[in-house]
């Protein structure tokens, strides 16, 4: 069975510099029927405006994963790294034993866009540490790119989880497919565009979950991009 929830209906908060729309209880949203799926503990779809941004604050035992989709995203943090993400580009953090980081947009007068992702990591005190990757323009295998996974699995970012992230891409009329093992749950989001998933309509914002489905069908009726997570 598939269960859909339209972007209208999640979490919203609207600080002036940040505006972000929350998949699951962050902060001051609170929702007990979305508390995460499985592993996958946060997805915030985050706009920065020009010169905003997240000081310098701590995490540990997460694996954190954001992706830029528009402007420019300057990173910082205690492990020594420093770098400006462009849109196209993912940055995966383990947390682990403890980090101090800060996001910001580096436009001052430009908004940022990016998602930030928190998946729990297998286990605790894990040693902290830092990866970056740029996406293809157009994904390699069946329209899907494997962006994060167990060992770094296929030249993948490492996360510290059985759950894999994938990026999918597909023009109108094109179909993306993929298989579940037994046991495996998926969580998908729509980046852009318009698909239907198994039948399940969905638009740009909306997402989708199944705990018992097998074979997952996703026919583009708009170009369209996807990021899904097959979940142990």
């Amino acid at each position: 069975m598939i269960t859909t929830r339209k972007s209208d209906t999640r979490g919203h908060a609207d600080h002036g510099w940040l505006d972000s729309k929350h998949s699951f209880s962050f902060a001051h949203y609170y929702d007990p029927a979305h508390m995460g799926f499985r592993s996958l503990r946060v997805f915030n779809d985050d706009l920065i405006g020009g010169g905003g941004g997240f000081p310098p604050h701590p995490h540990n035992d997460m694996e954190i994963v954001s992706y830029v989709t528009r402007g420019a995203l300057r990173h910082r943090d205690n492990m020594g790294n420093e770098s400006v993400l462009r849109a196209g580009a993912m940055q995966r953090m383990t947390a682990g034993t403890g980090v101090i980081h800060s996001e910001f947009n580096d436009s001052d007068t430009e908004p940022a866009h990016l998602y930030q992702i928190w998946i729990l990591p297998e286990r605790r005190g894990i040693a902290p540490g830092y990866e970056e990757a740029v996406l293809a323009e157009t994904p390699a295998v069946d329209g899907w790119q494997l962006i994060a996974a167990p060992e770094g699995a296929g030249g993948a970012m490492t996360i510290h989880q059985d759950t894999k992230l994938y990026r999918g891409v597909a023009a109108a009329g094109e179909t993306l497919r993929h298989t579940l093992a037994s046991g495996r749950g998926a969580w998908l989001h729509v980046v852009r565009g318009a698909i239907t998933l198994n039948g399940a309509a969905l638009t740009a914002g909306d997402e989708a979950q199944t705990e018992d489905e097998t074979a997952l069908e996703i026919a583009a009726t708009d170009d369209a991009e996807v990021l899904l997570f097959d979940v142990a």
